[in-house]
């Protein structure tokens, strides 16, 4: 006990960390896109919040994304050394120890969801603790080492961020924040699957059942060509049910169409330029999610601005 005890105090004395680096303990890549959603279903949800609440709000929200990713790699340490994507992250690299990484997103966690509720509502608190919860134990610890439908499941943690501020302005749920809960849930497939295909090889290294890893390159570029179909339909559902405009219906089609071609280039590629094609589809994926929303956004201040 004396040496184990010892050994982790030296452990801690070798921790050479920077404040940059536990920044990038919170993955502030995939953070901004969880405050720009959430601010996008804050706005987007009926009646009014106080500017401090709204700003409040915004912040337990980015904590509680950045608190998910430093647990994730308290967890993911093992694999993440052995991809060239993730080897620089702060723990991976020991720049971090892996026990103040776990303790600090657990605090993170626990502050996020504790001042939420305290500044908006209990359903948004739990909501938002629900979220960190599937990322971490369904997702990271259940899913990802174990099946290749880790992204299909898993990706339902990213799309919480716009339901949970719509939830902190309305105090309930309604078919609207649902229907861009699903937008997310099926966009999240084709962006990851896209990533997963010109990194496959480095996944195989890590053990990871990416799709590209388990069943090969056809059937992914395949199922990401029908997950990107889906989306196309689910994405503009909006308008049916009288949540969007003739605007959004047009511009969205648009960004659909655009997302489609990219999926359906990456399906018709051959071996040598999959690769190339993939990375496009990706990089697109990303605009395309902050378009979408903000096309939203745009469109509801428009209208209110007119009437």
């Amino acid at each position: 006990m004396k040496v184990d005890s010892l050994n982790n105090i030296s452990e801690l004395r070798k921790e050479n960390s920077s404040v940059g680096d536990y920044i990038s303990l919170l993955k502030p890549r995939v953070m901004i896109l969880a405050i720009f959603s959430s601010v996008c279903g804050l706005i987007l949800a009926p009646g009014t919040i106080h500017p401090f609440l709204f700003f409040v709000s915004i912040i337990c929200i980015s904590i509680g994304a950045g608190a998910s990713g430093a647990i994730n790699m308290w967890y993911d340490k093992d694999i993440d050394s052995l991809m060239n994507r993730t080897k620089n992250r702060p723990v991976a690299r020991g720049a971090i120890f892996s026990m103040n990484a776990l303790g600090f997103g657990v605090v993170l966690a626990i502050i996020s969801v504790l001042l939420l509720g305290l500044a908006t509502n209990y359903f948004a608190a739990f909501l938002l603790g629900f979220s960190i919860f599937f990322y971490i134990f369904i997702y990271t610890i259940w899913l990802k080492r174990r099946t290749h439908h880790n992204i299909v499941i898993g990706g339902a943690a990213g799309a919480f961020p716009p339901i949970i501020g719509w939830v902190c302005v309305t105090g309930d749920l309604s078919l609207f924040p649902i229907l861009m809960f699903l937008t997310i849930f099926f966009w999240t497939p084709p962006h990851f699957w896209a990533l997963s295909l010109y990194k496959d090889v480095e996944y195989q290294k890590a053990n990871i059942p990416m799709l590209p890893v388990i069943k090969g390159h056809k059937e992914t570029k395949l199922q990401i060509l029908l997950y990107s179909m889906v989306l196309f339909i689910v994405s503009l559902l909006p308008c049916y049910y009288g949540f969007a405009g003739k605007q959004f219906l047009v511009l969205g089609t648009i960004l659909n169409l655009i997302f489609v071609f990219f999926s359906f280039k990456c399906f018709v590629s051959d071996k040598k330029k999959t690769e190339k094609k993939a990375s496009d589809l990706f990089k697109f994926s990303i605009l395309y999610l902050y378009l979408y929303f903000l096309i939203l956004v745009l469109e509801k201040l428009v209208v209110n601005y007119n009437g």
